[in-house]
């Protein structure tokens, strides 16, 4: 799981509501992160193989969106293999681990063990947060026909850059003036759990206002097509709105738990005993949203992959002959000209004027093709209607 107590742990003079929850029944927890963090790793990677029984078909070359939701499953998979590696060693060297807790111990290693598991998974799920509102501002900049394959390096960019500056400069305050002598009291350390939590509630609060702003753009997108909205289009229409709701609803699932339990150790480091009979229930409530992040935290891996993919099946090819494979979809953007003519009424000039409403629909369709990637009945649809499609 992913928390920044696990930063604050490393310091030998770490506060109580820290101790608290990094002390309770330490063995289950690393069995239960160990476990659901597996579990998600080998079912999300299992997704993102290629399956024996799907008709390759001849696509163009993948969209900045779908290499945004592969990078979202890479952060996913290594952010996982951190989990399993941190708590396999809490479990299986329990005295190494007791080093951590020794001021001014000569033996390093434990503490660079624990700095160095805790950034990495941190990292990780940061740049994760980064690249899932990365790919909101795409969605909605392909349907505003403002994004090309070109933008990825933007993205690059932005979601590793900023992962690595807030994660420095998170563990730089926290571990101010060095490792074996943190500085006493909260101030230090609120700093490090907001450069944590700013990614997180950016994608919380602005991700839905972005998909919901998409969502109306493809409306009138679908609309401009055929110069009517139809029962398909708006059923098209609907399923987008529900693959965003997918989105947010894994997110909002896998993370709420972080945000309730720091809140509560939050309150409880504001205590001046935190022991005290009072403070029980909440205590309580602490320790059990922390198990529950160890949890959900690894399992968002998977269960993103089937909000972008949904099921793929469990009959994997492994001939790796040239073919599409699961995160490939319909280019979203450019299609060899920065130009991007305006839609035409193709069903009425298709005798016509071929060439020229082949060339206009194929910006709606890929743009609506990689917002309903994945789903196999959306695009399925799409593809029957549109006459790019037709022969292939």
């Amino acid at each position: 799981m992913a928390s920044p107590r696990l930063e604050t742990y490393c310091c030998p003079n770490r506060d109580a509501a820290t101790q608290l929850v990094m002390n309770f029944q330490p063995e289950v927890f690393c069995g239960v992160c160990i476990g659901s963090a597996s579990i998600s790793l080998l079912l999300t990677i299992l997704q993102l193989l290629p399956k024996k029984g799907q008709s390759p078909r001849k696509m163009p070359k993948a969209s900045s969106s779908s290499t945004i939701l592969l990078l979202i499953s890479i952060c996913d998979i290594l952010g996982g293999l951190g989990m399993i590696f941190r708590s396999s060693v809490w479990l299986g060297f329990p005295g190494f681990i007791a080093n951590i807790s020794v001021a001014n111990g000569t033996d390093v290693w434990p503490s660079a063990f624990c700095v160095g598991s805790a950034m990495w998974i941190q990292l990780l799920c940061s740049a994760g947060f980064w690249w899932l509102f990365c790919y909101a501002v795409d969605s909605y900049l392909v349907v505003r026909r403002s994004a090309g394959l070109s933008t990825i390096m933007l993205y690059h960019m932005m979601a590793w850059g900023l992962a690595v500056m807030l994660c420095v400069e998170g563990i730089a305050l926290l571990y101010y003036p060095s490792l074996s002598s943190c500085e006493n009291g909260l101030e230090h350390a609120v700093p490090h759990y907001i450069t944590t939590y700013a990614p997180l509630l950016l994608v919380l609060v602005v991700n839905p206002i972005l998909f919901r702003r998409t969502v109306s753009a493809v409306a009138s997108l679908l609309k401009g097509r055929q110069g009517i909205y139809t029962e398909h289009e708006r059923r098209l229409g609907t399923e987008i709105q529900i693959r965003f709701f997918k989105i947010m609803l894994v997110f909002v699932i896998c993370w709420s738990s972080n945000i309730i339990n720091e809140s509560l150790l939050f309150y409880l480091e504001m205590q001046p005993d935190i022991n005290e009979m009072l403070l029980k229930n909440i205590r309580s409530a602490a320790l059990i949203t922390w198990i529950i992040m160890g949890v959900l935290n690894p399992m968002q891996g998977f269960l993103f992959t089937l909000a972008f993919y949904g099921w793929t099946g469990w009959r994997v090819d492994l001939k790796w002959r040239k073919r599409e494979i699961p995160w490939e979809s319909m280019s979203s953007s450019t299609v060899g000209e920065n130009a991007y003519p305006s839609p035409v009424n193709y069903q009425s000039n298709i005798h016509d004027s071929k060439k020229i409403t082949t060339t206009d629909s194929q910006q709606t369709d890929e743009a609506i093709s990689m917002l309903s990637e994945g789903n196999t009945s959306g695009h399925d649809r799409l593809t029957r209607s549109s006459p790019i499609y037709q022969g292939w």
